[in-house]
């Protein structure tokens, strides 16, 4: 009975636990799923709104086309220098502290965007226009200093690029230094092997005609005519004639 209720026991603890992972993985899936939805939605905001500062700034003049500029230049330096420092930090760890300077000055940024967009509004032409030339320092100070820290990025991920392939360079230039250094020199046992062949293909020539008599002369001493018979070969039976009487055979009595 132990035993059952342990394996009982057992099994439900591993049921909640595995209920409790599946509802944790769900609720992760839904999160990255809300966040994924709200990027897009936020940069289809994003291209949108731009979208339409760019026909405002082309087709008005006047109070709401400088507007119109000013907030589109702010907008276009803060969202490149955010993609050029976000993509170095990636391979730079240093940029991470430029990263934490930039989200510093985005918060100017953004609140400066924000006040162009509420003067888009304002009736009292007057009023904004006179305060357009303030604006556009503020706008232009942001941006410098938006536009340096992309810059500096760009710069030192060059120079690092630069110092890799120079690095790459002079190890390539000595790998092939190597090689031709190894292609030139001649193992000890080639010039050996071709030596030896030198003087085989020399002395071959020179060798033939004495071999060549000297099997002349061992045929010709070796050399035995037709009718000529081994000394050790039996004698040839004496021939058999009608008038010679056969011998007899010897009797025992």
């Amino acid at each position: 009975m132990e035993a059952g209720a342990l394996i009982i026991m057992f099994t439900l603890v591993m049921l909640f636990a595995l209920l409790g992972l599946g509802a944790w993985a769900t609720v992760k899936a839904v999160g990255a799923a809300k966040r994924g939805v709200d990027r897009t939605i936020t940069q289809a905001k994003r291209t949108v709104e731009d979208t339409a500062l760019k026909a405002k700034s082309i087709g008005q003049v006047g109070v709401p086309g400088s507007l119109a500029q000013l907030r589109l230049d702010l907008r276009t330096s803060m969202r490149t220098t955010q993609e050029a420092l976000r993509e170095g930090s990636r391979v730079d760890a240093s940029l991470k502290e430029s990263l934490v300077l930039f989200e510093q000055l985005s918060a100017h940024g953004r609140a400066l965007d924000d006040e162009l967009k509420r003067l888009e509004q304002e009736p009292d032409r007057a009023r904004v226009a006179a305060a357009l030339p303030d604006l556009r320092e503020r706008v232009a100070k942001i941006t410098q200093s938006a536009d340096s820290l992309r810059w500096a990025a760009r710069d030192r991920a060059r120079r690092f690029a630069e110092d890799d392939l120079s690095t790459l360079s002079a190890q390539i230039e000595v790998e092939s230094d190597a090689l031709r250094d190894y292609a030139s020199r001649r193992d000890p046992l080639d010039d050996l092997a071709e030596a030896a062949a030198s003087w085989d293909a020399a002395a071959g020539p020179a060798a033939g005609p004495e071999t060549g008599q000297g099997e002349q002369r061992q045929d010709a001493r070796g050399q035995r005519g037709p009718s000529q018979t081994p000394a050790l070969d039996a004698p040839a039976p004496a021939p058999q004639y009608p008038w010679q009487k056969s011998a007899r055979p010897e009797t025992t009595t």
